[in-house]
Order: structure tokens, then sequence, then C-alpha cells
């Protein structure tokens, strides 16, 4: 009897369904199972006709958009030529990441799930919805419907017989086998290269921006740090428009490099080569120079200082030889174990090297090829665009607030990209490898139609590149509600917007929560102008938007706005809430929001 082949694929915009493509990858080899695991962008489309078994794991972004790396599968698979029966060979599964907190939940996985069935895909089992919210996390979903996927596929695709499943607390083989070289190559340079002149940068060959300002533009008492940085792009054939988002990937701090290497008794100037194992069906990350130092492979790749995931557990589990440490390690990488794994490691935001100390003798045990399996890859960090080019040639600017909170842990936790960027001294030395791809906010090209942007907080970047851009155009029907706390602690942009405003360029809307009594925030300025927003919209076609946290806001101002609709045009709530949505079908209503 043949062996049958699992193929994996995913789409994942931070790591967390590449994770988990990579979990259920793991469980095909424990059941004796071929498998391939590939990044949707990577696997050849036109070869889809003649699987016989694949799990699609995506996510969903923005509002409601496929992940980068599935955008170019994305649109093969809704092509109108496609035949209807094309993949009536296929037997597969979607399993879905989202959050319930997002309009679009899970939109990318029921849109996949549904074009699957019209192209004749046999469905092993229902889509599945994993939810952020869900209180044991995506595994409360992820868990029971991997039980459901296994039972179904090992029904209809049995294991060769005789072969006993691979025990749970046995070591699986490293994807990839570490070669030490006894030398330091000659002229070995890791650190970026400049890109080719003519080719656009990319997450691949990212364009080395030097940072040239970094100020902090909150008062000194203001309980957090908000940053405006900007990056000289001179030379890097970049062109962004409003909108759009800067991609860079942060790097580990100086003393947890130190203390890991310490802990795994790694010499961080030593040198390695990398090859995949015989078992492993992975290539060598393109990112890895070869060879490569081991500072570089901890400093830059292995993301050391991120809030580990079950898997991380699991990996590890199979390396403990002391007992207690083997118990609670294998608590944690067990289904009933989450509430318990949530305690330690989610609640606290404890990293995967603080675990490491706090399993000493597991840590010891631990092998170096298997540094790969244990640690995802540093995810890149997007941005809001802050600035023009018309305004400002040649330069990128953000607006970054510093991530810094108290757990139950002594240290205070600290956001990785935000810590490093918010460290670096605008000089000739320091460059930030970067790339630029598109935002979802899309601004309107005629210039009579109005445009109203709500952002409160750092939200107010896109609408900052906006409103340059749109001056600059001749475009002055601008609106912007601009929400903070203190008109004195955390206004950003003052001086700019009151220059803007004196030339006629916009109209500025304030809401400063607490500079007195009763809060009043942006939702409650949408309300007071329901004159000139209902004037703007049903009778000068405006086009409006959102930016900023998705907690209560974008809400709490839809609600607000509909009210306006309500109150000026006399219409029912029913009425109001159609005509919303038809804004945003017609792309007049658009909103970017991050948890």
């Amino acid at each position: 009897m043949s062996i049958h082949t699992l193929l994996v694929l995913y789409g994942s915009q931070t790591g967390t369904a590449q994770d988990t493509a990579e979990r259920i990858g793991r469980q095909a080899q424990r059941r004796r199972m071929r498998f391939r695991v590939e990044a949707l962008d990577t696997y050849n489309v036109a070869n889809l006709i003649s699987e016989s078994l694949v799990v699609f794991i995506c996510a969903t972004t923005g509002q409601g958009d496929p992940p980068d790396n599935m955008k170019k599968f994305w649109r093969f698979l809704f092509r109108k030529a496609l035949p209807a029966d094309s993949l009536c060979r296929l037997d597969c599964a979607v399993l879905g990441l989202g959050d319930s907190s997002y309009p679009k939940f899970n939109f990318v996985a029921k849109k996949l799930h549904k074009r699957l069935l019209q192209l004749g895909a046999n469905m092993l089992q229902p889509v599945g919805l994993a939810d952020d919210q869900h209180d044991l996390g995506p595994d409360g979903v992820i868990d029971p419907w991997l039980l459901s996927f296994w039972q179904k596929t090992l029904s209809v695709y049995p294991p060769p017989a005789g072969l006993a499943p691979i025990r749970e607390e046995e070591k699986l083989p490293p994807r990839y086998v570490f070669h030490f070289l006894d030398e330091v190559p000659v002229k070995q340079i890791e650190h970026l290269q400049t890109p080719d002149n003519k080719a656009l940068p990319t997450s691949l060959q990212p364009f080395p921006a030097r940072v040239v300002f970094n100020q902090r533009v909150t008062h000194p008492s203001h309980f957090q740090d908000v940053r405006h940085i900007e990056f000289d792009i001179t030379g890097s054939n970049i062109q962004y428009n409003a909108g759009d988002v800067v991609m860079m990937r942060p790097c580990n701090a100086a003393e947890d490099v130190e203390q890991f290497c310490q802990l795994l008794k790694l010499d961080p100037e030593c040198y390695f080569t990398l090859t995949s194992t015989d078992s492993s069906t992975a290539a060598v990350p393109v990112r890895l120079p070869q060879p490569c130092s081991v500072r570089f492979l901890v400093e830059q790749f292995l993301d050391i200082s991120a809030v580990p995931r079950r898997s991380f557990f699991e990996v590890l589990a199979t390396f403990a030889t002391n007992e207690l440490e083997r118990e609670k390690l294998v608590e944690f990488s067990s289904a009933p174990g989450q509430d318990s794994l949530h305690s330690y490691c989610n609640r606290p935001r404890r990293t995967a090297l603080e675990v490491l100390t706090d399993f000493p003798h597991t840590t010891a045990e631990l092998s170096i090829d298997y540094l790969l399996d244990l640690f995802p890859e540093i995810q890149p960090r997007s941005f809001s665009i802050a600035s023009s080019l018309l305004q400002h040639p040649d330069r990128i600017q953000i607006l970054l607030a510093v991530v810094k909170y108290k757990t139950l842990l002594l240290k205070p936790r600290k956001g990785l990209c935000s810590s490093w960027l918010a460290s670096l001294e605008p000089s000739k030395d320091v460059y930030i490898p970067l790339w630029v791809k598109k935002g979802s906010l899309r601004f309107p090209h005629d210039p009579d139609s109005p445009v109203i942007m709500v952002g409160p907080g750092t939200g107010v970047a896109p609408f900052r590149s906006a409103i340059q851009e749109r001056a600059a155009h001749g475009k002055m029907a601008n609106v912007l509600f601009f929400g903070c706390r203190s008109e004195s602690k955390d206004f950003y942009c003052r001086s700019e917007w009151e220059e803007k405003v004196h030339r006629g360029h916009m109209i500025l809307v304030t809401a400063f929560s607490r500079d007195q009594e009763d809060k009043i925030y942006v939702q409650h300025r949408v309300k007071e102008q329901s004159k000139l927003l209902w004037d703007l919209i049903a009778k000068k076609n405006a086009f409006f938007y959102i930016a900023g946290n998705a907690k209560q806001m974008p809400t709490s101002v839809c609600d607000a706005l509909k009210e306006v609709f309500q109150k000026e045009g006399g219409i029912s709530e029913n009425q109001a809430h159609e005509m919303l949505d038809a804004m945003e079908k017609t792309g007049r209503f658009q909103s970017e929001t991050w948890s």
C-alpha cells in the first residue's frame, strides 16, 4: 500500500497560521504519513488538480483580506475561467484563524471553503473558525477540529500496516542539521546589501534606510512614549501613497542575545551552514546567509522574546529528563492544560527566553539542531506611513507608540519592535531594513470629493499622509476628527494642523478625553458635527475613514454616524444601517483598525 501525502498549505500574516500548519505536519509525521507544509504563494497552484489530500490554514487580515503570502493563490483560485469540476479529485479541509471582535471574522476561510466546493472539491468536514476571543484562544476551536480531522482522514487514508504511530513523548527528527565551521569565513558579510538600483525593495531584499530623526512627541510627564521617526529612503525607488504601510523586522535586544547564548552554551561568533534532514521537505530559510553566524541567527532570525505558542512546549517537552519539568511541559502542551498555559504564559506575557530559564534541566538537554523547530522566525511589523512624498521627498515618517507595561512578572514587558526603534539614535551608521506595501485605505482621486477622517491617537498617522498629499494636489475638502487624552500632553502634530487650518487646507475637530470631568471622545464630536457631516456625505458624496485601536472606538464612531444619518436625514435606524452598508460597498466608508 502506498504512503499517502498530506499537503498543508497556509496563508499567514503574523505567523500563527504557519505555526498551526507546522503543528499539523508534526501530527502527520507521528501518524506515519508523508507530508509537505508550504506557504500558499510558494506552492504552484496549477498542481492542485493532481493533489489528493490538502488542508488549508488561513488567517484573515484587515477588513476581510487574505494574508500577503496567499494573495497570488487567491487571485488564481477566483478566476472565472476555472471549470466547475476542476478539483473533483481533491479531499480537503479549511481551518480559519480570526478574531470575532472584527466585523469580517474569518472571512477568508469562509470564502475559500465556499470556492473549493464550487470547484468540486470534497470537504472532509465543516470549515473550522478559530477565534482569538475564545476563552482558550484559537486552540479552543483548533483542538476539537483537528481531532475530528484525523478521525476522518485516517479512515479514508489509513497508515501503512504494521507501523505504530510515533508516541507524543518521542522526539521527531529535526528539520535541519547545523554544521559548524572551524574558522570564520573570509569576508563574510551578513548585514544589509544595498539592493539593485532598479529593483523595488521586498521582504527578502529590503532597503537599508538611515534613521534621520527620532523624537518623543508626548509630554515628558505623559504615561506613554510616542515617537516621530523619520527614515531616509534616497536611492530606494520606493514610491508610496497615502494609506500605504512601511514594513520592518526588529532585532532582539543585545542582552537577550547574550543571555540566550549563555543558556545554550553557544558562541555567538561561531559560523555554521544548514542542511535539511532526510525526513524534512523544508527548504533552508532564504533569510539566513550561508554560512551564518550564531549571532545573526539569534539577533535577527529567532523570535526568542515573543510569548511562545503551545507548539514550543510540545517540542520542548520531548527533551525533558527531569520529572517535574517534564510533567509541567506535557501539561502545557496538552488540550486540558491550556488554561494553565494561559495563566503561566499569555496573561503575564512571559517570553520564550524566560521559559527556558524556568526549565533549566530541559534547556541543558536542548540540541541546537532543533532551534528552528522550537523558535519561529521574527515576523515583520507594519506601520502606517505618516508622511507624503510630495511634502517630504525621499522620506518615510511614522508615529510609533512605544509598548511597555507591567504584569505579574517583575521585569516590565516591552514591545520588541517599538523598543528597538525607540532606542535608535539618528546617525550615519543606523540603518533599518524596510520595504513598503499597499495599505487597505484608498483615498478618492476626484478633487471635489470631500474626505472625513476619524483618527484618535496614533490612528491619525495615515490621515497626516492623506492631508499632506491632498493639500499638495489642491484638494482642500478635508475634515479631521482627532482625539487624545490631553491637549497639553499628546496632541500629535498640533502646529502642523493649526497651520493647515489657517491656510484653509482642512477643518479640525478635537476631543480631549481627560481635560474635563466628563470624558469626551471622537464619537461625541461626530454627533455634534451632524449638520456638517450630513451635508458632506449626503449632498457632496464625501468619503468617511476610521483608523485606530479596534477595541470600542470603531463601533462607537459607526453608531454615532448612524445617529447623524437618522437625525439629519430623518430616516429610520434600519435605513441608517443600510446607508452605511452601501457606503462601505462602494468604498466610501473604510476603516483600518488594530488590536
